[in-house]
């Protein structure tokens, strides 16, 4: 079905994301002059045995939408285009993660500048980075061999000195490359995708080497020079040998992109192109996390730089037990408002990942599983301040005060005080019973400072916005704003170190012309149910703390109300702490979840 077509004439989209369980698709259509979600439907993803033929599931799912809608858009299992007398539809797009995504090693000179860049142009295009080669890395050349045919990745990026550089190190991983001769993990009849985005001065010596051996394309130097990241073409080049290479090995996959208008996307590069967009739209820096069974991505937008990360093994079904590995039970514990031991709570989990699709049945089994997933984003989001950093290598001017500081370059980008809105998406924030759960979640685990708005993808309908934003941009943002997000309101948070039953915040909010006023003090997190649109506030911050315009600094601004509220956290950050004494715990978690003030100890 593929073809060209004009963006005025487009009325009726269907677009379809197929997960590694589940087939999603929806049906946007212009509805009075404005793109809107219309209908939704899904099937289970049909890639592996017995069907090994991944548009079964997408059929099914497109069958259901038939028969919400009464639109035919099907006849003898092919898409009808374009949209006429209620039949057809005028463009049809996909996203995929089925069949494990893509998976990536990356190869650098220097681990944390080469190496680094091309991981995030790896992150960047939606893959999953198994492995970072580097020439300093300590390993021996026959380890990093036995490594790269141990790991079978779908996709090999290779990088490593600035234009017109030294060359024998990138030389030397090309021939580590070649030593290893690779097998990809999908398809016997092909050979691996190399991706070469060093040093120009040795593209001919790595041409040379793995031309034979590999299916190699060059690109565009990643870092040109040591002040200058250039990852657009390595990503560009990762879509396109993505679609020919790995998902033309996957069953059924060729049927579906010669239905397709646009090529497939990898999900998470979907889901970073239209938060990229948002940010670039509304001119803010925004903070998206999506949380899935297996693995959390973590996507930002500060200063224009956009940066991925996935935790591969931080999930809330297959990877929850390396969350409690990782975090450790005293960590997941503090999150439990009631007495549990180690070893239930551990059996708990284990169950979990044991039987992977089965969801809370009792509250207390809901409690614990979101006590676990504020770890695993803690823990995602930990790791993405660490590689979204500031290119390093770059020669800075330095005063004497800098001198004193331990960070240079590589300063992380991530400013929670200049983040506008954080988003979050997966099962366990998406479809929470209580969308005040959510904002819980996001701002235990995130811990927003200043003034901060929360929203929630509602069905994750991210992917597809993410691959239209690609094709009819004015469309993928109407519907993002329309139907994706649910604005949860806005957190706000005073950064600093207060002190005990010391007020941290006072609050004046115009309603409508009546003045609600009060303040906040130290430990408390109190909530205003205020509806979803914008309020005049004035806010002042206690001693010696800051909301964002500087420390003991009025803001009157105009914040976001929302499905759940204002948020007023008074609980501290830079440290954030919640005690150890069981009594005195379990009391605040249960105030800080019923936004009450005054709650007995102990009873719930």
């Amino acid at each position: 079905m593929s073809g060209s077509f004009q963006l005025d004439k487009i009325n009726v989209i269907l677009a379809t994301d197929c997960g590694s369980t589940t087939t999603k698709a929806i049906l946007i259509q212009k509805v009075d002059g404005v793109y809107r979600l219309t209908h939704r439907g899904e099937a289970p993803t049909t890639v592996e045995a017995p069907f090994e033929d991944v548009t079964r599931g997408v059929l099914n799912a497109i069958i259901e939408l038939e028969e919400l809608s009464g639109i035919k858009i099907l006849e003898d299992e092919k898409i009808l285009s374009p949209f006429k007398d209620n039949n057809g539809i005028d463009i049809f797009i996909s996203t995929s993660s089925a069949g494990g995504g893509l998976q990536m090693m990356v190869g650098g000179v220097v681990k944390s500048m080469s190496g680094e860049s091309a991981e995030r142009a790896a992150l960047g295009a939606g893959a999953i980075v198994m492995d970072v080669l580097a020439s300093n890395d300590g390993r021996l050349y026959h380890e990093k061999v036995k490594r790269i045919r141990q790991l079978r990745p779908d996709m090999i990026l290779l990088s490593g000195g600035i234009d017109g550089g030294t060359v024998n190190h990138v030389v030397e991983l090309s021939e580590v490359l070649q030593a290893a001769n690779p097998k990809p993990r999908l398809g016997i009849n092909y050979k691996l995708p190399v991706i070469y985005a060093g040093n120009k001065t040795a593209t001919e010596m790595i041409q040379k080497r793995l031309s034979k051996s590999t299916d190699l394309t060059c690109v565009d130097n990643i870092r040109p020079t040591l002040e200058e990241e250039n990852l657009k073409p390595s990503r560009d080049k990762i879509h396109d040998l993505f679609m020919e290479h790995v998902m033309a090995q996957a069953p059924g996959y060729k049927k579906l992109m010669s239905w397709t208008n646009v090529p497939i996307m990898p999900t998470p590069g979907a889901v970073g192109e239209i938060i990229q967009k948002i940010a670039k739209q509304e001119q803010i820096s925004v903070l998206g996390v999506d949380i899935g069974g297996a693995t959390t991505d973590v996507f930002s937008v500060f200063k224009g730089k956009f940066n991925r990360t996935v935790s591969a093994n931080l999930g809330m079904s297959y990877s929850i037990c390396n969350v409690l590995a990782e975090a450790g039970i005293d960590n997941v514990s503090k999150w439990v408002p009631f007495q549990l031991d180690e070893k239930e709570l551990t059996n708990r989990i284990a169950n979990k990942m044991i039987r992977p699709t089965t969801i809370p049945q009792t509250l207390d089994a809901l409690k614990i599983e979101q006590a676990i997933a504020r770890e695993a984003l803690r823990l995602s989001f930990k790791q993405h301040k660490e590689f979204a950093v500031d290119l390093k290598g770059v020669q800075k001017e330095r005063t004497i005060s800098d001198a004193f500081e331990q960070s240079g370059s590589g300063n992380t980008l991530v400013k929670m005080l200049e983040l506008d809105m954080l988003v979050g998406s997966g099962g366990v924030l998406s479809h929470a019973p209580r969308r005040s759960q959510s904002a819980r979640m996001l701002i235990d685990a995130f811990l927003p400072e200043g003034i901060t708005q929360l929203a929630v993808d509602s069905i994750f309908m991210m992917p597809q916005l993410g691959v239209l934003s690609t094709v009819h941009k004015k469309a993928a943002i109407e519907v993002f704003e329309k139907d994706c997000l649910i604005n949860l309101g806005s957190c706000i948070a005073p950064v600093g170190i207060p002190k005990d039953d010391k007020m941290v915040l006072k609050y004046e909010i115009n309603i409508d012309g009546n003045f609600q006023s009060g303040e906040i003090k130290y430990g408390e997190l109190t909530l205003i149910e205020l509806g979803d649109r914008f309020y005049d506030v004035k806010l002042t911050p206690g001693k010696n703390l800051d909301l964002g315009a500087g420390i003991n600094e009025t803001i009157s601004t105009k914040i976001k109300g929302g499905v759940v509220g204002i948020f007023l956290d008074g609980r501290g950050r830079q440290p954030f702490n919640i005690s150890k004494r069981e009594n005195k715990r379990f009391n605040s978690l249960l105030k800080w979840s019923k936004f009450s003030k005054e709650y007995p100890e102990g009873v719930e």
